[in-house]
């Protein structure tokens, strides 16, 4: 058995450099000035893309900070549960429950903590914290399979009962009006299905990846999100500090325990059910990110396999390429196959001229449209750094050097999760989840 999964992976990753191989192959039988014009088009057609979404999310960002202003006061306000999945938590859950009792809201609030089997001291902390606070519950979810956080959430709303529920991850420490906006977001738009908040990072000042990071949220997480919405008033989840009406979740039958991004995932339903999303750049939660490399690479191949299920599903599901379900579906497509395509067309081109195995001669500005991405890459960084007041000396470095340094991981990151998928497609197993490494040192901030 072990020898015939060993001769699968050995297949796919033979198939693998043979794709790349056939690139070079196609390009000498019908021309490399055809190839050379198509994967331009590619590139220049994300360019404009992601140029389009950051002049639209400036713009959003720039008008008033109160989005979503009431008509009129509110009385009462609905019901609304937190849920947090936990599993050894123990380094982070103080914080993170000091946080969620000083959160302020109006309506009635009862906060879940969903212990998923902690063998460490969660239970312990999550216990006091039951016990000093009558909204808080300690709630130990059953063992069961598949693991994971869907699983986990989908408990969760069988045992608590409010109009909506939001989500948590156990590191964060939500700013104690998050909620609220996001529920007056929801109150003010037409068919909302539920709102998005904005992440922050709590660690940024650790080290070089850490920086990077908060900013690369700065601009996809929040900055891209807020021009999705401008533009086309789609929205996405973005797994914590989010806020989703329970009439909704129940229509859709709840979590999908498979996805390992099961946020994307719901997105794509609810969008599919005709519901909207809305961004709220104000309600702000803080919360941990990788400080080394190797958590970093584990977090991001879970997070890239859970897009290439959604992605599979994309593809084998006529009824995501309709309305504005288009926009999700176009956006996974240029994000997960257009860009991954042009990269390895440009890279197998650049190393296989290097060993002066294949040379072209053209006349495009292919040199030009280097330059181009690079500019138009670090434009955005510095866009979100100025629209969120964080543009620093240090910051301002980071900039110019994330092109060619953090934002090429994404084909190391890509290879090895399609790998990873294609191997456990093939074995018939089902994705494990990975949870990301907390670290003790995390400071208290509510």
């Amino acid at each position: 058995m072990v020898g015939e999964i060993n001769l699968r992976l050995f297949v796919v990753i033979i198939g693998f450099i043979l794709f790349c191989l056939s690139i070079i192959t196609i390009s000498a039988l019908i021309g490399v000035k055809l190839i050379l014009l198509f994967s331009t088009f590619l590139f220049i057609t994300l360019l404009l893309y992601y140029s389009l979404l950051t002049i639209a999310g400036l713009y959003f960002r720039s008008k008033s900070k109160n989005h979503y202003k009431l008509k009129e006061p509110i009385t009462n306000y609905p019901s609304v549960d937190i849920l947090i999945p936990a599993h050894n938590e123990g380094v982070v859950i103080k914080n993170t429950l000091a946080a969620m009792a000083k959160i302020k809201y109006p309506g009635n609030l009862t906060i879940y903590l969903l212990d998923d089997n902690s063998q460490d001291e969660t239970g312990e902390i999550a216990g006091q914290y039951a016990k000093a606070y009558n909204h808080i519950q300690h709630i130990k979810v059953p063992s069961g399979e598949p693991k994971g956080k869907s699983r986990v959430l989908n408990y969760g709303l069988t045992i608590s009962k409010g109009d909506y529920f939001c989500v948590y991850d156990a590191d964060n420490q939500p700013e104690p009006t998050a909620l609220l906006q996001l529920v007056e977001a929801v109150l003010v738009t037409k068919n909302a299905a539920g709102a998005v908040g904005y992440v922050k990072t709590i660690n940024e000042s650790k080290n070089l990846l850490t920086r990077m990071i908060s900013i690369e949220f700065q601009v996809f997480q929040l900055l891209m999100q807020s021009g999705r919405w401008q533009l086309f008033k789609t929205g996405s989840l973005t797994g914590t500090n989010m806020l989703v009406k329970r009439d909704v979740i129940n229509e859709l039958g709840g979590y999908d325990p498979y996805a390992i991004a099961e946020d994307a995932e719901l997105t794509l339903r609810i969008t599919q059910a005709g519901y909207f999303l809305p961004i709220v750049p104000e309600a702000v939660t803080w919360e941990q990110e990788p400080e080394t490399i190797k958590v970093y690479i584990k977090q991001r191949t879970r997070w890239l396999q859970g897009n290439l299920y959604i992605l599979e599903k994309v593809f084998t599901n006529r009824s995501y390429w309709h309305g504005k379900l288009i926009i999700h579906s176009l956006h996974q497509l240029l994000v997960y196959v257009v860009f991954w395509i042009f990269l390895v067309i440009s890279y197998s081109w650049f190393f296989l001229g290097v060993f002066g195995l294949f040379s072209v001669h053209y006349t495009l500005p292919l040199l030009f449209i280097w330059y181009l991405s690079y500019i138009v890459y670090t434009a955005q960084l510095f866009s979100a750094q100025i629209s969120e007041k964080t543009l620093t000396p240090f910051n301002i470095f980071c900039s110019f050097i994330m092109y060619f340094t953090y934002a090429q991981l994404f084909t190391f990151l890509f290879v090895r999760s399609l790998v990873l998928y294609i191997k456990a497609k093939i074995n018939k197993k089902t994705i494990g989840w990975d949870k990301t490494t907390r670290y003790s040192h995390q400071k208290q901030l509510f």
